[in-house]
């Protein structure tokens, strides 16, 4: 198996597996996440939910890239 088949099937299995977590867990609107309501338009930005989703993902390839 080369390389980049094998690192495609890790990929699946991890977006596979966070996809399946997020049903069971609640990931947004989480405070510091920004909110605007005028009228009948809303903005949301959620910039907290980014930065927790940036760290679990930077930690999950670092331990990929560890131990290839």
């Amino acid at each position: 198996m080369t390389g980049a088949a094998k690192f495609v099937m890790i990929a699946g299995a991890v977006i596979f597996i966070i996809g399946f977590i997020m049903q069971f867990v609640n990931l947004g609107r989480l405070p510091g996440d920004i909110v605007i309501k005028k009228g009948n338009t809303t903005f949301y930005f959620p910039i907290v939910t980014s930065i927790l989703v940036s760290i679990i993902l930077s930690a999950i390839f670092y331990f990929i890239g560890r131990f290839r």
